[in-house]
């Protein structure tokens, strides 16, 4: 079997396979040391890698499933049920992730555990602090390789690849989740009260949280329907009124059918003296200067229609 297609699979997923293996090694870590330490916030912490590592088999396995051909039930593809699965991510993260961590804290604050040797925590920490941060400078690196407009926050939350910015949010909330744990540990020994470890479990949840109520928040969007980049709408219009048989644009609608996939849907008032024969002419030569604008247009539909017919939105 010819080994490039898999290579370039690896190398397009990147993200997703530096994320699994870092958070399978740092979940065995981590719950190794909470069972020999004791500490909350340390097993909520294996809970929360343990779950990412779900988080991005589930991502792998809904890319897979996104990359099947279009059929009769499904003419645009299937690309949509990546962002069906992305947020099952989300939910996932709240029930099991910040679910397991609030409850364990609030139980470990009730009935706390006697403190030990918190040695092999820092040391677990540390190692996971490093796989971590690896992970995020991965995920970071290939999310500011992609082309986007407008400043970075706008950017992340307008993506359209799950892919992407699911992993770079839930890597941005470990390292502040195993900042939590570290202090908690520390705070712990430190002051003689083990329930502050629980505290810290407790505050882990609550991250994890508010990481899943924006993930979901962003999937939902992607499932509904998100439309393309409004630079990139601006380009079309540009294109389109600069042809001298197009009188107005009246309204063009895309929406993604995919990350790298966008339909798109425009209604124009052609001039009425052109013959029926060249105006098919000008939409075929329209849908080709359109496609070679991206190649994530993937379906053109050009309606011509008469403005004082036609929902006219505003540029």
């Amino acid at each position: 079997m010819n080994p490039r297609p898999r290579v370039a699979h690896f190398k397009e997923n990147i993200v997703l396979y530096g994320a699994l293996v870092a958070n399978l090694g740092i979940a065995a870590a981590k719950f190794v040391a909470a069972a020999i330490s004791g500490s909350s916030s340390m097993l909520t912490e294996g809970v929360h890698s343990l779950v990412d590592s779900g988080n991005q088999v589930l991502l792998l396995y809904g890319q897979n499933r996104a990359r099947r051909a279009p059929d009769r039930v499904h003419p645009f593809g299937y690309g949509r049920e990546l962002y069906f699965w992305a947020f099952v991510v989300a939910m996932l993260i709240f029930a099991v992730g910040a679910g397991v961590s609030i409850y364990e804290g609030t139980m470990h604050y009730i009935d706390p555990e006697p403190l030990r040797d918190p040695t092999i925590n820092y040391v677990v920490l540390g190692l996971a602090f490093l796989l971590e941060g690896g992970s995020w400078a991965i995920a970071v690196r290939e999310f500011a390789a992609r082309p986007h407009s407008g400043g970075w926050w706008q950017s992340l939350v307008s993506s359209k690849d799950p892919g992407h910015f699911v992993v770079l949010f839930e890597d941005s909330a470990a390292l502040v989740g195993l900042a939590i744990a570290a202090i908690g540990v520390w705070a712990s020994h430190h002051f003689g009260d083990p329930r502050i470890d629980g505290l810290a479990s407790i505050l882990i949840g609550l991250v994890l949280t508010g990481v899943a109520l924006l993930l979901a928040r962003e999937a939902k969007g992607l499932i509904i329907g998100e439309s393309a980049d409004p630079a990139l709408v601006d380009q079309i219009r540009t294109a389109l009124e600069s042809h001298p048989n197009i009188t107005s644009v009246n309204h063009i609608r895309t929406i993604h059918t995919a990350p790298d996939a966008i339909f798109v849907a425009v209604s124009a008032d052609f001039d009425d003296h052109i013959p029926m024969g060249e105006g098919e002419r000008l939409i075929e030569q329209i849908e080709a200067q359109l496609k070679e604008m991206s190649p994530c247009f993937s379906s053109i539909y050009i309606r011509p229609e008469k403005r004082q017919d036609a929902i006219v939105a505003a540029p």
